[in-house]
């Protein structure tokens, strides 16, 4: 992605430091191409937990996958079960509680899986109008190089167009967003794995969350502490699929959007973003919980996954 036309920028001096202790033992047989990693260092003086898994794009001998259910939602452990016991899965997009459906784009074999939702009720003194953005996406190509880019979708086309730029969101009267109005430069994206959500955290190494572009928090929100998924990509070709726990005040009370951010870039990211958190965030390997979901009543049901698995 090239330069935005509105970010948050924290120069990578400023950074905090966090200690990740590597926890692979802990998680059963793994490919020496995937690492787990685990640090319990604070975050802004507050109690922090906070897990990432790491995997070689150029291990051939593993695949990077999508999966969604259809009309309904299923817990982590259940996307295990129907998968036949993969090596990772984390949770991914944004969804509609009484739709289930996913709400951001998500591609599996190179095929467009699930579809963005570009025109959002606005609210306030703009309740008769819409806000029309382009959606954060992390995709991977056939050749197993990553790219995060702005998608917009039109489930009549067999593929996403993407921009390396960010786009202001469009507000007006109109409940159907046209690929015509869009004012940055749109090409073809031709992926084999894509997920999608938001806001972009992480360009060029640096901080940067385009929540003003997306419109993905609200007011204070974006400076709201929570649990947090997150995947980005180093630039020696290195998946980056980080968790942190929150809501459990005294032992782990998530991060702000930014604090997630420093952390991406403390473990080397160049690109990243933000997925779906709160009591959606969760991440197994081999099965097994790394953080603990915020949900009282455990894993939280959803219509969507990223997932590595040893290739068949």
């Amino acid at each position: 992605m090239k330069s935005l036309l509105f970010f948050l920028l924290v120069p990578f001096a400023g950074l905090a430091q966090w200690n990740w202790q590597s926890v692979d033992t802990a998680y059963g047989i793994l490919p020496s191409s995937v690492r787990v990693f685990k640090t319990i260092d604070p975050v802004g003086g507050k109690p922090n937990v906070a897990f990432y898994v790491e995997a070689d794009l150029r291990d051939a001998s593993i695949e990077f996958r999508s999966d969604t259910s259809y009309k309904r939602r299923l817990t982590p452990d259940q996307f295990q079960q129907k998968l036949s016991s993969p090596l990772v899965i984390v949770n991914t997009s944004f969804f509609s509680f009484s739709t289930h459906q996913n709400l951001n784009m998500m591609m599996d074999k190179g095929r467009m899986t699930a579809f963005n939702v570009h025109s959002l009720p606005a609210k306030g003194k703009d309740t008769l109008k819409y806000r029309h953005p382009l959606v954060a996406t992390l995709g991977i190509t056939a050749k197993r190089t990553a790219d995060l880019a702005w998608t917009y979708t039109d489930s009549s086309a067999s593929l996403p167009w993407a921009s390396q730029l960010a786009m202001p969101y469009l507000l007006d009267s109109q409940a159907v967003f046209a690929r015509s109005a869009v004012s940055v430069p749109l090409k073809k994206w031709k992926m084999q794995t894509a997920v999608s959500g938001g806001p972009v955290l992480v360009q060029n190494g640096k901080v940067m969350v385009t929540n003003n572009e997306e419109w993905k928090f609200a007011g204070k929100a974006i400076n709201d502490k929570h649990p947090r998924t997150a995947m980005g990509y180093t630039a020696d070709g290195r998946i980056i699929i980080l968790v942190v726990e929150g809501r459990a005040l005294g032992r782990a009370e998530g991060t702000t959007l930014t604090q997630t951010a420093e952390m991406l870039v403390s473990i080397g990211c160049v690109e990243a973003l933000n997925l779906d958190g709160g009591g959606s965030s969760c991440l197994l390997v081999n099965g097994k919980e790394t953080i603990r979901p915020s949900d009282r009543e455990g894993q939280r049901a959803i219509p969507g996954i990223f997932y590595i698995a040893n290739k068949k």
